[in-house]
């Protein structure tokens, strides 16, 4: 029952499918800058799969993708690892960034991650935008997924200012957005809370996780699964080249 739900979810969020659009002999790189929620996965912590893992799938093959979110990273400390200026020495005009913070900035007790939201959070956001545009990239802001926190049965918020903070940017400098928080919270609590999670990394006990994990953050296969497909209807929406190469899934 509680399959057939998320699969009945699934099916109305995407219609049955994703429109096929058409292809083009256009090349397009896609950057994914972000945290352990984008970030590719090692086979020992499956079923764990970050969304921007599985976005190649529903892209032609006209599209790379090349996923440098990592697990635990804010805006502050991706740029001081020196990870983003890494990715804008390779940006070339016509390429895509998906910017999805917010998770590990709130992390107040860590002073190597966090920033405040309308001060130093929104001015790493500012220079990820300022920056990629300078060299001819198209740079696109995502909100933070929800987390799975449920009181009294209702879907009860964990970030705080941040997705604003996302959505005053794109405001401000005209950036598009994806609210992917608005969108996965509409998800999640069109599952249920039981259901729901299916689409994290709820597991039974094995040799390397003995106890089992009851993770409300980080996605199963279904939910990485399901936030791409929320992303990549909204990119359709987009008035941009990438839109026209969504496949049929």
């Amino acid at each position: 029952m509680k399959r057939m739900r998320l699969m009945l979810l699934v099916m109305i969020l995407t219609n049955g499918s994703v429109i096929a659009q058409p292809n083009s002999s256009e090349q397009f790189t896609v950057w994914t800058i972000g945290d352990s929620t984008m970030a590719n996965k090692k086979a020992e912590v499956a079923p764990e799969t970050g969304w921007c893992q599985v976005f190649h799938e529903f892209v032609t093959g006209n599209v790379e993708v090349r996923n440098r979110a990592v697990n635990g990273r804010s805006t502050k400390s991706f740029i001081n690892e020196g990870r983003w200026i890494s990715i804008l020495d390779s940006l070339k005009a016509g390429d895509y960034v998906f910017i999805q913070f917010g998770h590990n900035d709130e992390k107040f007790q860590d002073t190597t991650r966090f920033t405040d939201p309308f001060t130093s959070y929104n001015k790493n956001l500012e220079r990820f935008v300022r920056e990629a545009r300078g060299k001819g990239a198209t740079p696109i802001l995502f909100t933070s997924i929800v987390r799975r926190k449920f009181e009294n049965g209702l879907l009860t918020d964990t970030h705080g200012d941040y997705p604003a903070a996302t959505r005053l940017v794109a405001s401000q400098m005209n950036v598009p957005l994806i609210d992917l928080q608005l969108l996965t919270a509409g998800a999640v609590t069109a599952i249920g809370e039981e259901a729901s999670k299916q689409i994290y990394l709820w597991t039974q006990p094995n040799a390397k996780f003995p106890e089992g994990r009851k993770d409300d953050t980080h996605l199963s296969v279904e939910g990485a699964h399901l936030v791409a497909k929320l992303a990549v209807q909204q990119l359709m929406l987009l008035d941009n080249s990438l839109g026209k190469q969504i496949i049929s899934k």
